[in-house]
């Protein structure tokens, strides 16, 4: 017997279709319903890719005595977290408030006027490890809904209070120079982990906006932070060593034992960084991890009309990590007698470093060490593990995958097309930058609102829900890392439209900040904003980066002017928690400068080359054409290189525009 939810695009959703929980989707019907009957609400939030909430399901959202106490007493709502993030931003700063921490599946108890009085995440159907029973709190909190009303009102006064108050951040006055980078650089070597590289202890996420602040530093300890924790997760267990790309998070401080699904933001922001990285040092294992993950993407996260899937399971025949998990019998089936060095290569081990005596595949031996143990060359140890992961990866495609959520989502789309057109750039890709054309142009076609708005989600086909922040920021981040790449002037239009859009219907001018929903998303308790950096980058903090390039790029005065007012209005707290602004630190690197502007006056695919592989984190690249000032008195062949709006005689040759140009402002 399926339930409401049968009706919905959302993977997530659709996994709890038939449930005899009576799930709603969020909607008017829900909600009129616990007004009307003055029923409490329950409401779960998770994801398609998550672990924990396919186990809250199993326990408890199909066990039919659970769901018979839910549907006696609750209107139940079920929320894909990525369909909205506004309601996820908003119940999951209340779960925090009352637990100290969060996560998903996300379960929050509501009164029907959406005030939250209850809340946590994962709950057991009996009782473990200090925990209450999931059913027991259903039954204990729809008793206190039921006859202590005036307590759980007073709760939940208190809580929609504290949200709203929290809505707007402090503000700190703060000077704008390279004292707050300074400041922000001695407060992350303070959690940095010298041993494994990354971020404190377990878990270990990848951070990849600290490592892209860090990378634009000039700093050897920050460099120091970034080479050791790239380094070591393009070894580790995290990252997929066939198929590349990135698992989601490692369970240990080493890099070994990850959550198993892969989310596109995290392979979007991690090629990027390790595209830079390589851009910066030369290093090939930060070129190959960065090649290997989009060419990941490309195989098995596009859809046929080029918009990017949102994310792949951990789980595969109700197992985490069994699609990507080895034993030494099962190597040796497929290398035969290579099994051994391969698995010497590979943490393949006897006894196995995982679950049930597998081994997740990582790289613990430098392949010089791998070649004196087993008494080869350097050359041929390569020749042999290089062929090796293409049997390896031919063999695992016949296993069944894991699970994918094929929903389209702007704001993801536009991170991952941001990654394909700078690797374009940068590697001489012109399939990479088509990848990125082909997606900016299906989100503009396809997820366009009649009124010129942004839609947040496609599936199947159809475009649906109100953009937010994320998704125009995104798309707009998109439109100037493609016009860098093949200079058409339309992308650039396409994304002034877009910014100007944004500041009409999300800029608060009060607080300096932006809204997260649109002004038309009514069915809030509160408008929010989301100004920290999680796994995903903060809408604003990612707009006031655009901002400061369309600023310079176009010379669009008000624009640059609005940037710099958001940047102020945070710029204090970023330096004093890098950890939760590690993009707002970017942009503020971006906006002292000093600026270079690169402008080509024809296409020259040398010069263009020369330029496009070198890490340049302050340059603007553009080609004459439109009448922008930044483009104005630029005639002849050549490469002007500039610092605002000062310039160096044209360059035309490879040659000179290395030994010269790049030193010049």
């Amino acid at each position: 017997m399926s339930n409401r939810l049968k009706e919905e695009s959302s993977p997530y959703l659709q996994q709890h279709a038939q449930n005899p929980v009576d799930w709603y989707p969020w909607g008017e019907e829900a909600l009129a319903r616990a007004r009307r009957e003055d029923k409490p609400i329950f409401l779960s939030i998770g994801y398609s890719a998550c672990h924990w909430c396919h186990v809250m399901e199993h326990e408890s959202f199909e066990n039919d005595a659970i769901a018979a106490i839910m549907n006696e007493n609750y209107v139940n709502i079920k929320v894909d977290r990525e369909e909205r993030p506004d309601l996820d931003r908003i119940y999951m700063q209340a779960v925090q408030m009352l637990t100290g921490h969060g996560g998903w599946p996300m379960s929050v108890w509501l009164t029907p006027d959406l005030e939250p009085y209850y809340g946590g995440t994962y709950f057991p159907p009996e009782p473990r490890m200090g925990m209450p029973s999931f059913p027991e709190l259903m039954l204990r909190l729809a008793e206190a809904y039921r006859d202590r009303r005036g307590d759980v009102a007073a709760t939940a006064k208190e809580l929609a209070e504290q949200l709203v108050k929290t809505r707007r951040m402090p503000e700190q006055a703060a000077m704008l120079d390279s004292g707050l980078l300074d400041q922000a650089l001695q407060r992350i070597r303070r959690n940095f982990d010298p041993r494994h590289g990354g971020f404190g202890s377990r878990p270990k996420f990848p951070n990849p906006f600290k490592l892209s602040f860090l990378l634009r530093l000039d700093s050897s300890q920050a460099r120091t932070i970034v080479d050791l924790t790239l380094t070591k997760m393009a070894r580790g267990g995290i990252y997929d060593q066939l198929g590349g790309g990135f698992h989601r998070y490692s369970v240990d401080e080493h890099w070994l034992v990850p959550h198993f699904e892969k989310m596109l933001y995290d392979n979007a922001l991690l090629s990027e960084v390790y595209l830079e990285a390589w851009q910066a040092t030369g290093e090939e294992l930060y070129r190959q991890v960065a090649v290997e993950t989009l060419d990941y993407v490309r195989r098995e996260m596009t859809d046929a009309k080029g918009g990017f899937y949102s994310t792949q399971d951990a789980d595969s025949e109700g197992e985490e990590g069994k699609f990507f998990v080895w034993t030494p019998e099962q190597l040796t089936e497929v290398l035969g007698d290579d099994a051994r060095l391969v698995g010497d290569a590979l943490g393949v081990e006897r006894g196995g470093n995982f679950e049930h005596g597998t081994s997740i595949l990582n790289r613990p031996l430098d392949e010089d060490v791998v070649a004196v143990k087993h008494n080869v060359t350097l050359a041929e140890a390569r020749s042999t593990i290089d062929a090796a992961r293409k049997k390896l990866f031919a063999e695992r495609s016949k296993r069944v995958a894991p699970g994918r959520d094929d929903k389209v989502l702007v704001a993801w789309n536009g991170l991952m097309a941001a990654s394909f057109a700078k690797a374009g750039l940068a590697l001489g890709n012109v399939d990479y930058v088509l990848t990125a054309r082909r997606n900016v142009d299906f989100i503009l076609q396809e997820m366009s609102l009649p009124d010129g708005r942004l839609a947040h989600t496609w599936m199947n086909g159809k475009a649906s829900g109100l953009g937010f922040v994320d998704d125009y920021a995104g798309l707009i981040w998109a439109l100037l890392n493609l016009y860098q790449a093949d200079f058409e002037p339309s992308h650039v239009e396409h994304a002034l439209r877009l910014a100007r859009l944004t500041i009409e219907r999300f800029w608060d001018p009060e607080d300096r900040t932006f809204y997260l929903s649109d002004p038309d998303q009514k069915d809030l308790l509160l408008r929010p904003t989301e100004l920290e950096d999680g796994a995903t980058p903060s809408g604003n903090n990612l707009m006031l980066l655009c901002l400061v390039w369309l600023g310079r790029l176009t010379g669009d005065r008000p624009m640059a002017e609005l940037a710099e007012a958001g940047i102020r209005r945070l710029a204090s707290l970023a330096a004093s928690m890098p950890a939760a602004f590690g993009l707002l630190l970017r942009a503020i690197h971006f906006y002292l400068g000093p600026p270079q502007e690169i402008v080509f006056t024809a296409d020259d695919a040398d010069l263009k080359q020369a330029v496009g592989k070198r890490f340049l984190p302050l340059a603007i690249l553009a080609r004459t054409g439109p009448s922008w000032p930044l483009l104005e008195g630029k005639s002849g062949p050549g490469v002007y290189v500039c610092s605002n709006y000062t310039c160096a005689a044209p360059v035309t040759r490879v040659e000179d525009l290395s030994s010269a140009a790049f030193a010049h402002p």
